[in-house]
Order: structure tokens, then sequence, then C-alpha cells
């Protein structure tokens, strides 16, 4: 069985995962990679922690998920023994938005916040909002800092992993949201101007589309790797 190795989102608990990789027993070995909750850890700080949950002698897939795509890339790029396929799960390969540099750097003088939530729920699930989801977004509150939170948004608008996308020897997978409303629909047009090989699918879901519609998410992920990376697993 080929294991799922899935990278988080920004909260780094990798605690919004727990509904898909139990649906995603059924077909892969699923692997949660979680980051501390410390500030001082940027990308090339998390990356190793992200490594050291890859497996030895078997064959796997990485999948990153928002913040976790440039890690999941970067990774993928020096092409490490056993993988079999990339996913880019509602991710970017630089920073998506154009204006986020300066609006860092423009709130870096000022406390951390936290987004209201009311807008959170807006920006992460839109229609699919449900007490469920609601619920679990709210219990990373305890988890994860402000700091934390304010630290990795400022890592998001420096971060440019292009170079090592067009590296990536593994097939490609991007999944896209089509509500999402945090990562733009450009983010993925970028990646698959560089990577017209990669495949692409969209889902009829929000930014956190594996918590939203996981049942359309495994398929869409099994599809690909039926057809693309199973025999690089044999």
């Amino acid at each position: 069985m080929i294991t799922l190795v899935l990278l988080p989102g920004m909260d780094g608990t990798g605690t919004l995962f727990a509904d898909f990789a139990a649906a995603a027993k059924s077909e892969f070995k699923p692997v949660v990679v979680a980051y501390p909750n410390d500030p001082k850890l940027g990308y090339a700080e998390l990356e190793p922690i992200a490594r050291a949950a890859l497996p030895v002698n078997e064959p796997y897939v990485i999948l990153g998920e928002s913040f976790s795509g440039p890690i999941a890339i970067s990774i993928a790029a020096s092409n490490p023994r056993g993988l079999v396929g990339l996913i880019l799960c509602a991710t970017f390969a630089r920073n998506p938005h154009p204006l986020l540099p300066l609006a860092t750097a423009l709130m870096r003088p000022f406390p951390a916040g936290r987004v209201p939530p009311f807008i959170l729920d807006r920006q992460l699930f839109g229609r699919f909002v449900s007490p469920r989801l609601r619920k679990q977004v709210r219990a990373l509150r305890s988890l994860v800092s402000k700091k934390t939170l304010k630290a990795r948004t400022e890592a998001v608008a420096q971060i440019a992993v292009s170079r090592q996308l067009r590296e990536v020897r593994a097939p490609i997978l991007c999944l896209r949201a089509k509500e999402d409303r945090v990562v733009p629909r450009g983010a993925c047009d970028y990646m698959m101007r560089i990577r017209p090989d990669a495949e692409l699918a969209e889902l009829d879901a929000p930014h956190l589309l594996l918590q939203a519609v996981p049942g359309d998410a495994l398929a869409a992920i099994k599809s690909f790797v039926d057809r693309r990376a199973g025999n690089s697993a044999r």
C-alpha cells in the first residue's frame, strides 16, 4: 500500500486532516505531519521536520496543503527515493497575493491578532461550513499562537519555489477548489504554466477542500495515483 504523507496548512497541527485521513485508510497508509507551534520556524526550518516523516524503502506520495505546498515542492524537487507522486492542494509556488508582502511589512510592528470567527468561516468554508467544521477550526485557537500564524503569513509573502517545481520528476496533481477564497485561481494557473505536464482536478469545494469534501478529494487522488504514480510504485 502506498503511503500518503499529509503536510498541513497554516495552523501546522495536522488535526484538520483527521476525517480525511480516516477515509483515506481504505486506499493509502496516511501519515500526518505536524509542525511545532513556534513563530521562529519558517519554511527552511519546517522542511526537515516534514522530511523526517517520509517513509524509508516504501513508495509514497506527498500532499502539501495550502501553506505546506512550497515544502512539498521543495522536498519533491530533490527527487527522494520512494517518491511516486506530488499533490498540490489549494496551494501555491510563490506568494499568491501581490499585496501580501506590503501588508505584512506594514503590520510587522503591531501585535499579532486573529481573524474574527465569522470571517474565518466565510474564507475557509463559505457555503460548505457546518457545525462540525466550525468546531474543528475553533479548537485550533488553543493549539497555535497568534504569533506563529503571523510569522507563517509573513513567510508566505516571501516564498518562491518556482525553480524547484521545474525540477520535480515525479507526477504532479494540482487540486483546485472552485470556491477557494484564500488562494486565488491564478496560483494554480501559474503552477500549471510551469508544469503543463501536471494533472489538474477541480473540485466543487472551498479552500479547505480535504475537510469539506473528503470523499471527492480522495477519489481524485486515488485516480491520479492509479494512473500516474501506480506504475512507479511497483
